[in-house]
């Protein structure tokens, strides 16, 4: 059959009114939900991380260790690791609006306590309950966005919301270091005392709007026309069709190794994107840079390119339906940077942060693109319970690398063999990806769609 005969082709002068309401329907589904996850996911990074900061004058008042940092920091996956399942599979059964509320308003309140601590099991306690809290709002996201947008759009969708977390960098790391310096010493507090207290207050906030703004999935988004939503759910039930055969119980998957392969290359890239989280402000302060003012412009520097970073390389992989290569090159990129940094750390200031905003870049641009992969062999409830799974399970890196991190810095007095075994974790996940990872064709959409998604959605 010629293209010109394909039932999806549209002849050149002739309209096509039910493609450029299809494509309309996924513009106002990108502007209504984009932005607002994006923000929530804002707010969860940077109560997450925001440690990474304070720490640069917590432990001098609280007379903590590195390896009690690195502990503490990487203590919050535990939380992730027990409760993430559970919270992804009531997502399933009671909707995404309620679960995120309940995820939001948890993790708002830990955070504010976080002021009180003074010990080290304190803080631990906090931390792992920070976890327990915001456990399932990641991958409950990424199960809530295969709702709304079909396989050939996913990957851009991933990075634009993926993308926020670098702008949390971008705003957290300034917005930390005005706090710290600004209200130290206000009413009797240090001042990373109301780094907690000013940047837990907007989720607990956020999370009561979230019940009243979002839409579970399309059949009950009202602000949808009937006919946007019925070309929405059939775009992507067609879509989902061409992938074939997909499991769906969770009990056959788990006796699968293809879920266990895609949790090792995950925990690779999570081993390197804590390294980064938790330790680069440590870095830019080895080489020189002592206010954490100074600190935070340069890491929402290195953020912002990061997050530029996640949503070209989902906008080129969805462009090119391709996933393999654009998440396993991503990951070398950071890996070879991680090396340069254990390299050049000691005696180059200059090629140390160029590195650091590579590791970024390559780290971070290889995350959304890799959740299009476990979606091309999962759906229903393998989907929900193994996307939570392959997160919970590779997010114990967000535990053993800081701890791993805190405790060579601690022992030698350098980062430099730390970072060296964050590089080669990093490049174990591309030698996985292209070793393990069978390539499996995108879904190809109807002419008058993708050229809608071969452009940058508004």
């Amino acid at each position: 059959m010629s293209s010109s005969d394909s039932p999806d082709s549209i002849p050149a002068g002739v309209s096509d009114p039910a493609g450029a309401e299809l494509q309309g329907a996924y513009r106002k589904i990108t502007l209504k939900l984009i932005p607002f996850l994006a923000g929530l996911w804002v707010l969860a990074w940077i109560d997450r991380v925001n440690i990474g900061f304070v720490k640069l004058t917590m432990l001098d008042d609280l007379r903590w260790s590195e390896t009690v940092y690195g502990l503490g920091a990487g203590i919050f996956f535990l939380g992730y690791f027990f409760f993430e399942v559970p919270s992804n599979l009531l997502l399933q059964k009671i909707g995404a609006k309620k679960t995120i509320m309940r995820i939001m308003i948890g993790w708002g309140l830990t955070s504010i306590a976080m002021m009180f601590v003074t010990t080290p099991g304190m803080f631990y306690f906090l931390r792992f309950l920070l976890g327990v809290f915001e456990a399932g709002f990641y991958p409950g996201i990424i199960l809530f966005l295969t709702y709304w947008f079909p396989n050939s759009r996913r990957s851009k969708a991933f990075g634009m919301f993926m993308s926020a977390s670098a702008f949390a960098g971008v705003l957290g790391g300034p917005l930390a270091g005005w706090i710290m310096t600004s209200l130290d010493g206000v009413n009797g507090m240090q001042g990373w005392q109301w780094v907690f207290v000013v940047e837990g207050v907007p989720s607990v906030l956020a999370g009561f709007v979230t019940l009243f703004y979002l839409s579970d999935r399309p059949e009950a988004a009202k602000w949808l026309t009937p006919r946007q939503r019925e070309f929405v759910l059939q775009d992507i039930a067609r879509e989902d069709a061409t992938l074939g055969s997909r499991e769906h119980s969770m009990l056959a998957t788990l006796k699968q190794g293809r879920i266990w392969q895609f949790i090792a290359i995950f925990f690779c890239i999570i081993t390197a994107n804590s390294a980064q989280t938790f330790f680069g402000p440590t870095i830019i302060k080895e080489v020189g840079y002592d206010s954490p003012v100074t600190i935070g412009w340069i890491m929402a520097f290195a953020y912002l390119l990061g997050g530029a970073g996640m949503i070209y390389n989902g906008f080129h992989s969805d462009r090119h339906l391709e996933s393999r290569w654009h998440c396993g090159l991503a990951a070398a990129l950071g890996s070879a940077s991680f090396a340069a940094i254990a390299v050049t750390i000691n005696f180059s200031p200059v090629l140390t942060l160029i590195a650091l905003v590579l590791a970024i870049i390559g780290t971070m641009s290889a995350i959304p693109v890799f959740w299009q992969m476990p979606n091309q062999f999962l759906a229903g409830t393998a989907a929900a319970g193994g996307i939570a799974l392959i997160n919970s399970m590779a997010n114990l890196a967000g535990f053993s690398a800081p701890y791993m991190l805190g405790s060579i810095k601690t022992s030698t007095g350098s980062l430099s063999p730390g970072l060296a075994v964050v590089a080669a974790f990093e490049i174990g996940a591309t030698v996985l990806i292209l070793m393990c990872i069978p390539k499996v064709k995108k879904a190809v959409a109807p002419a008058s769609v993708k050229q809608e998604a071969e452009a940058p959605q508004a």
